[in-house]
């Protein structure tokens, strides 16, 4: 093999073990930063509360084949958005999620536990960011 044909590794895919312990991760410090219960985590992730208590545990990981994922991942897009937009401010996060807001007819967090209401929330948040 010549020199500019070096070996290059694998990629490892979205479900690969580290990928479900990176997201599984990333859930429970996005929910403890926003002070987003267990129990509030689980209709969210639309996962049994004695599953999001083994994740906290580390004895669950999120399933990549199961819809539980996508729901992770747009739990973690909608924190990346929002911590975009405060600057960083977990405490200001915290209150735009439990404050009204009458571009959605609601608080955020109200909103969470349904998949529309998930859906809104992370492109409503997508489009205010995205504004110059």
């Amino acid at each position: 093999m010549s020199a500019s044909m070096k070996s290059v590794a694998p990629v490892e895919g979205t479900r690969s073990l580290a990928a479900r312990e990176t997201l599984t991760s990333g859930v429970l410090q996005v929910a403890t930063l926003l002070h987003v219960s267990q129990a509030d985590l689980a209709r969210i992730l639309g996962l049994s509360a004695a599953s999001i208590s083994r994740m906290a545990s580390g004895r669950y990981l999120l399933d990549p084949e199961a819809k539980e994922w996508q729901f992770a991942a747009l739990f973690v897009r909608l924190f990346r958005s929002l911590d975009s937009i405060t600057g960083g401010n977990d405490e200001l996060s915290r209150q735009w999620l439990r404050s009204y807001n009458s571009a959605l007819s609601a608080a955020p967090a109200s909103l969470l536990g349904e998949i529309t209401g998930l859906v809104n929330v992370v492109q409503y948040l997508d489009a205010s960011r995205a504004i110059v």
